[in-house]
């Protein structure tokens, strides 16, 4: 398909960001950015983006507002969607590199945006794609509750992530080139055939100096056919990552795909991790 990327212009493409929001995350999302708050944050560094196809439909969307974050310019890339008929295309990608490109054009070199740990999909994004990193665990960011179902049943727990846009390794990834990380011997945080089991206060996470993490490769079918099992992955994973990033590991990678059994992400000390 031929799709043109740039920034909204139009009142149709703002009126569209605003529908594609509600296909993305449901007709009660009461997180909705309307279109005055879409169009306004352009006016102050903000990006209001997306690809849109010959007849100027909107294919998808990236938001995200600029400012100051530590005394440093810095942009919060808040939304980035995709119609459901163009998702696993790379659309994503490339509107975060035109993202990247109008952002670097004004001085600003890092973003930060958030997503559930327990996405795979949006795990391999944003760290194998694109090269942003994990900096913090949020237990339940966003509340219980946005009236969202992509948000129900598991609360709202976010990675923060930062991308430092002007970093080679940002353009390796972008370009395909993934980072070793070192990882096939490293032992699992816990059993991801029974993640119940690192619920209790007694578990004893293994102290090597890389670690691997298990994640479930699609946690809402999970929470289809399980919720009980979904609600042990959501503790075990924040129990676990908690526990590691307090302790200085940095999230340095995420494994998915047919070249690995289990689905996992990878973390090392500060010192591995910088080497």
């Amino acid at each position: 398909m031929n799709l043109t990327f740039r920034p909204f212009a139009s009142p149709s493409d703002y009126e569209q960001g605003v529908e594609l929001q509600r296909i993305t995350w449901g007709q009660d999302f009461t997180e909705c950015v309307p279109v005055s708050v879409l169009r306004i944050s352009q006016k102050v560094g903000g990006v209001t983006a997306g690809a849109f196809d010959e007849r100027d439909v909107l294919a998808g969307f990236v938001y995200g507002i600029s400012g100051l974050r530590d005394g440093r310019p810095a942009h919060w890339s808040h939304m980035l969607a995709v119609r459901p008929e163009h998702r696993g295309t790379g659309i994503g990608t490339k509107m975060k590199a035109l993202q990247r490109d109008l952002l670097l054009a004004t001085n600003i070199e890092v973003a930060y945006w958030t997503y559930d740990p327990l996405v795979a999909g949006n795990a391999n994004f944003n760290i194998n794609l694109l090269g942003a990193r994990p900096i913090e665990y949020v237990p339940d960011m966003y509340g219980s509750n946005t009236g969202s179902d992509l948000h129900s049943g598991l609360g709202t727990d976010r990675f923060t992530v930062q991308w430092d846009m002007a970093d080679p390794a940002v353009e390796r990834a972008l370009a395909g080139r993934r980072e070793p990380d070192g990882a096939d011997d490293a032992p699992f945080a816990f059993d991801a055939q029974a993640p119940q089991t690192a619920d209790g206060s007694e578990v004893l996470f293994p102290g090597a100096p890389t670690v691997r993490v298990p994640i479930p490769d699609d946690i809402q079918q999970v929470k289809l056919d399980a919720p009980d099992s979904a609600l042990a992955w959501r503790r075990a994973t924040r129990k676990a990552l908690q526990w590691y990033m307090a302790r200085g590991y940095r999230v340095t990678g995420l494994r998915r795909g047919p070249e690995t059994e289990r689905c996992y992400y990878v973390l090392s000390t500060e010192r591995l991790a910088a080497s």
